[in-house]
């Protein structure tokens, strides 16, 4: 499984044993709060940025990016076919040895991906967590893009991409299926079972409409800065919609001394959450094309629906 604290361990054990004579307790039905990744905890599409990343260290042509650019394109048009373009493109990580593209991805990469955080959703995420409610980051992302961005919010579970490894390198063969469209449903499934989820109450975050599947999952579907199609569907279900101011961007740098360059200032510090007052929630799409945001709704507060 790919859950909870990193690759092969699980929150849970799905196996529980009822023994003669003895009480079992049955631990309540937990809600969640399920964040997409990409344009909904952050402003950017981390597929693109690793891209542009790669293309900056001379290890990707131009035209190898042009071509990345272009399927995420035909992806969010949903005419290009993600489970084998994503098996084609991770196969190119055949041979590199697991811990050294974690550290660069920590080191190098992963800093761009804290800087694009939107600070309403970094306010959310705190506010579910306040609840009691388990937080969960799904995305077709691999762990070196996810990882990092759940421990910047404190959140424990995610579901990602895995990438085979074997002693101690890429085999360039990913952990089937793909955590995109119907494979992000199957892992979420599994993972719902074995955390002993109530769906009526839960929460789910995206602004894609290839997640609708997954919106429909939920008692309480919110669609965050969607794309043309989802927004469409979310004015014909009322569904709440939220859109996100973009984070800060970096400071400039500050001017060197006439006699020359000086060192290079630090990159600014993540976007930090708004101060601890009620969070934006959601109202209807179809009241207004871009509508602000009001108090999020705890479960059974009305305005969202719980199904069971």
């Amino acid at each position: 499984m790919m859950w909870a604290r990193g690759d092969g361990e699980r929150g849970l054990d799905m196996q529980r044993e009822n023994l003669p004579g003895r009480s079992v307790a049955r631990t309540p039905p937990r809600v969640a709060a399920f964040f997409d990744m990409d344009k909904t905890l952050i402003a950017e599409n981390s597929g693109a940025m690793f891209m542009k990343f790669r293309h900056a260290r001379g290890e990707v042509t131009s035209w190898e990016l042009a071509k990345g650019l272009g399927a995420y394109l035909r992806y969010k048009v949903g005419v290009l076919n993600i489970q084998e373009w994503a098996r084609e493109a991770l196969r190119e990580f055949e041979g590199q040895e697991e811990e050294a593209l974690a550290r660069q991805a920590r080191e190098e990469f992963a800093p761009q991906v804290i800087e694009a955080i939107y600070p309403e959703a970094r306010e959310l995420v705190a506010h579910h967590q306040a609840l009691g409610h388990l937080v969960a980051i799904v995305s077709g992302a691999t762990r070196f893009v996810v990882e990092p961005l759940a421990e910047a919010l404190g959140v424990e579970h995610m579901l990602y991409t895995r990438l085979e490894v074997a002693e101690g390198r890429f085999t360039g063969r990913v952990i089937e299926p793909v955590c995109f469209e119907e494979g992000k449903i199957y892992w979420l499934e599994q993972f719902i079972e074995d955390q002993g989820i109530e769906l009526a109450k839960s929460y789910f975050y995206t602004d894609s409409v290839t997640d609708l599947p997954l919106l429909e999952l939920v008692g309480h579907p919110v669609v965050t800065n969607p794309d043309p199609m989802l927004y469409r569907v979310a004015r014909k279900r009322r569904w709440p919609v939220r859109i996100f101011a973009p984070p800060a961007p970096p400071a400039p740098p500050a001017a060197g001394p006439a006699a020359g360059p000086g060192p290079r200032p630090a990159s600014p510090p993540p976007a930090s959450a708004p101060p601890a007052s009620q969070p934006p929630a959601t109202r209807p799409a179809a009241s207004a094309a871009r509508p602000r945001p009001d108090p999020v709704e705890e479960p059974g507060a009305g305005g969202a629906r719980d199904r069971s």
